[in-house]
């Protein structure tokens, strides 16, 4: 069970919080972990990602470092990224990630 989130806020139904439950709260949680900073919570070092570091890359090193730091974000969540994509826009980097778990399936960017 996770409490929905759309940029960085928590989203309200009429009902109070929007609830999200099996595979659906698995992808906001694989999410989350994607778009925080690994190492940034004092009392759970492993949480997050290293996907700010692509922009300190070289370009050419940058689609397996994606990879590399999805894998490590997402290690336990039972969500698995399939598919990990590095593009341009701008002088933002955009990381297009697959996840999957089981049958289903959703398409996530994380911009750094």
């Amino acid at each position: 069970m996770a409490i929905k989130m759309e940029r960085g806020d928590y989203c309200v139904g009429p009902g109070g919080p929007v609830i999200l439950r099996g595979a659906d709260a698995q992808f906001a949680d694989a999410l989350f972990r994607l778009q925080c900073v690994r190492g940034s919570f004092p009392f759970l070092p492993a949480l997050g990602s290293r996907l700010w570091r692509l922009g300190l890359e070289r370009p050419a090193d940058r689609p397996a470092l994606a990879r590399q730091y999805c894998a490590e974000a997402l290690e336990g969540t039972g969500v698995d990224a399939v598919e990990v994509g590095v593009r341009e826009e701008g002088r933002a980097l955009v990381v297009e990630i697959t996840l999957v778990r089981g049958e289903k399936n959703t398409t996530v960017e994380v911009s750094v």
